[in-house]
């Protein structure tokens, strides 16, 4: 009799159970990522979801077909919410996988499913198709990398375990809005590792099924302090049979007590009603004084309390007027630095809220007063820390590579939900959809199609959000409806910006290329229509590895270099002060705030140690642009605009 030889099944091994162990104890409970996810829309009850996982690639995609959905065992394990690429996610498998799975236990609290509520599963993001199944049946579907979605699985619960199990795709595909993800999954000149899978948190908790589905918060910021307030936006999950709505401000004393500073009430007929707030001669949102209000909104009927969300808002008004950049009426010069949100053992991950806090913490300290959170729809945790720090943000779109009718339903159908989610931000103040023609290389060439897209981008962020300035495609060949003109010019001395704008600084008009790109700062024949200008990424000065310089990557041609961090700062400060010479500079974002891979161009290291005094940049920044002269800015701006009238 001949015995068949038994399928070798694949385990992990002794080391890597041994490296999940030690990873473990960096958390409380075993639990990565415990703070509440959405803190602008806050339920008390919760159930955080993070911790280790099932999983395994499917590398044959074959996982479907044999009910991996089902009770079985996958044959690995993750730490979510970290993508299998990092080391925090216990595996550290740096190779493109187009199909993963994940899957795990739970239990609901019996008193959950009371009352008939809902069960709600949030996921932060899941790059990039997502399906989910609760014990066996499918509960739904997502597709894109960078914003929240969520289900009622409560019709699919038992008493006792339940098993939740995702299917995610994510092909390599130029078509997909991926940000700074290497289409080929490996490093190279700007862009990094890729993340797959599930990338933040992922959460349960009950709800009312009639209940608050959404709040949509606008201050009504003017000329008189006396007429300030918010209008409130309320969206129910409900039938448009009639209800009371009930919203609260609250302000926050030095010792953690609470005051109702504004209240409104008001009967709704529909299911979505506006409530406006009167708050008189309310403490308004900057950078230098980040005030917020604490929010209650309660849904009641016939007297009775059905939900209950907790949010804040702060009070500020954005506007552009004679190209100024102004918050709460009064101009304001920006100085951002370029952040793209990654960190050497978790990409694009943070490791723990903490990490969220002290980037903004640095920024600040550099003296920046913005940040622009470059090519990718950040946690919603970090944009909490710019609200409660004081930090202005542009908000920017992962963009896909490549353009096709497919791409471009794809970005905007993501697009619109990364704007709806953050809408509420008082620290967001500009929408940054494209970025250097990404997806949309044919601007080069002026091809019609695409610059048409470019202004179809924009009229749909402007129909979701008519409150923010929106930048058509920044870096250069801008829309001629683009509300701020943002150049990326990586000119490294003062003495090369001075002759690069020399007809500028006398009056002149602008050059018509942006820096050594040699691309069109206008596409398909646009004119400066008077907006401001701001240089939106500048600097880059990258310090020389220690490797044989041709080993260097091709970056090293396209940025200026130097050796030590006595350089930086001497270059720095050089730098920025060819950019006080500019009469028309509205702003600029410096490259960048940290060091990611082989793009070596941080003020800080890629695990967060200053390469030079913060207190000395901040000084810097005071001294060129403490007391910015918008007369000349003006004077500069209006022969521009005569020129072209005549």
């Amino acid at each position: 009799m001949i015995k068949k030889k038994r399928k070798a099944v694949w385990k992990p091994s002794k080391e890597r159970y041994e490296k999940l162990a030690e990873l473990l104890k960096r958390w409380d409970n075993g639990i990565p990522r415990p703070e509440y996810p959405r803190p602008q829309f806050v339920r008390r009850e919760w159930l955080c979801l993070n911790g280790v996982w099932d999983f395994s690639f499917d590398m044959l995609d074959q996982g479907f077909h044999s009910r991996w959905q089902d009770e079985g065992r996958l044959n690995d394990f993750i730490v979510v919410p970290f993508a299998p690429q990092t080391e925090l996610s216990a595996k550290k498998e740096l190779d493109p996988y187009p199909v993963v799975w994940y899957a795990r236990n739970f239990e609901v609290p019996s008193q959950w499913r009371e009352n008939g509520q809902n069960i709600l599963l949030h996921f932060g993001a899941v790059d990039y198709r997502t399906t989910v199944w609760v014990n066996g049946h499918e509960v739904g579907h997502n597709q894109g990398g960078h914003v929240p979605f969520n289900f009622d699985i409560a019709p699919y619960l038992k008493k006792g375990k339940n098993r939740l199990c995702l299917r995610v795709e994510d092909p390599q595909d130029a078509f997909q809005p991926r940000g700074k993800q290497s289409i080929s999954g490996l490093p190279g000149g700007i862009d990094y590792y890729g993340t797959t899978g599930i990338w933040q948190t992922v959460w349960l908790e009950p709800a009312p099924a009639v209940r608050i589905q959404d709040l949509r918060l606008t201050p009504l910021v003017g000329d008189d302090p006396a007429q300030d307030a918010l209008a409130v936006q309320v969206f129910l999950h409900a039938p448009a049979t009639g209800w009371h709505l009930q919203v609260e401000a609250l302000e926050t004393a030095e010792d953690g007590s609470q005051r109702v500073v504004a209240q409104t009430e008001n009967d709704a007929a529909g299911a979505v009603a506006r409530l406006v707030l009167p708050m008189p001669n309310a403490k308004r949102w900057s950078p230098d004084e980040p005030n917020l209000y604490d929010l209650r909104v309660r849904l009641l009927k016939d007297g009775h309390v059905l939900d209950e969300v907790e949010s804040y808002a702060g009070l500020r008004s954005v506007s552009l007027r004679d190209g100024q950049f102004l918050l709460n009426g009064e101009p304001l010069f920006l100085k951002m630095v370029l952040d793209q949100g990654y960190w050497p053992e978790s990409y694009m991950t943070a490791p723990s809220d903490e990490a969220l806090r002290a980037d903004v913490e640095w920024t600040k300290q550099f003296g920046f007063n913005g940040s622009r959170k470059h090519q990718k729809v950040e946690d919603p945790r970090w944009l909490y820390w710019c609200d409660k720090l004081g930090l202005l943000v542009w908000g920017e779109m992962a963009n896909a590579r490549g353009w096709s009718p497919k791409a471009e339903e794809w970005f905007l159908a993501e697009w619109e939900r990364a704007v709806r989610r953050d809408y509420n931000h008082p620290c967001i103040v500009t929408w940054v959809p494209l970025n250097e023609s990404w997806g949309v290389p044919g601007l080069e060439e002026d091809h019609p199609g695409q610059y048409a897209f470019v202004e179809r981008a924009v009229a749909h962020t402007r129909r979701i959000d008519s409150e923010r300035p929106v930048i058509s495609n920044d870096g250069w060949e801008q829309a001629h409806i683009t509300d701020i003109l943002s150049i990326h010019d990586y000119t490294p001395t003062a003495a090369k910006i001075r002759k690069r704008y020399a007809k500028a600084i006398q009056g002149g008009a602008l050059p018509t290329e942006a820096g050594a790109s040699k691309r069109a700062i206008f596409a398909r024949q646009a004119l400066f229509a008077g907006q401001p200008i701001m240089l939106t990424e500048v600097g880059g000065l990258l310090m020389r590895p220690n490797l044989p310089e041709e080993q260097w990557d091709p970056l090293y041609k396209a940025y200026g270099s130097l050796d030590t961090p006595e350089e930086l700062l001497k270059m720095y400060r050089d730098l920025i002060a060819g950019l006080s010479e500019l009469p028309f500079l509205a702003g600029f974002c410096y490259t960048q705030l940290t060091d990611i891979e082989q793009e070596i161009n941080g003020l800080m290291t890629y695990d967060r140690q200053p390469k030079i005094a913060p207190e000395e940049l901040a000084a810097i920044h005071e001294k060129y642009f403490g007391n910015w002269n918008w007369d000349n800015l003006m004077a500069w701006r209006n022969r521009q605009l005569q020129q072209s009238r005549d």
